[in-house]
């Protein structure tokens, strides 16, 4: 699934990497710690999560995430935002909450592997 449609589906705003929209995600992976997210997350997913802490991006890089969304319309700060750009890691925001947007992006066809 494109990370266009994944936008449009979950009514999401680009944070950073609008040029990016066209990358192809292949699964994705819902949780707001650090230690599931290390353990259960696979290369090529999107991330969601409403943690918005620099380590988020740290943890997408070692998943080899092709994304993060955060939910609940939780915005991370500028030193997130610049250290995703620098790691060329597109960043998203929707106002729904973790539940509802991976249910959204399930019935979309999004799997979690």
């Amino acid at each position: 699934m494109k990370l266009k449609a994944i936008q449009d589906l979950l009514q999401a705003e680009v944070l950073w990497g609008e040029e990016q929209m066209d990358k192809e995600i292949s699964c994705g992976f819902g949780c707001d710690l650090i230690s599931d997210s290390l353990s259960f997350a696979r290369p090529g997913c999107l991330l969601l999560t409403g943690l918005t802490n620099v380590q988020i991006v740290r943890l997408a890089e070692m998943v080899e995430a092709q994304a993060i969304v955060f939910v609940r319309g939780k915005m991370p700060g500028l030193e997130v935002v610049e250290l995703a750009r620098q790691k060329n890691l597109p960043l998203l925001s929707t106002q729904y909450f973790l539940f509802e947007s991976c249910g959204i992006l399930y019935q979309a066809g999004l799997r979690s592997l």
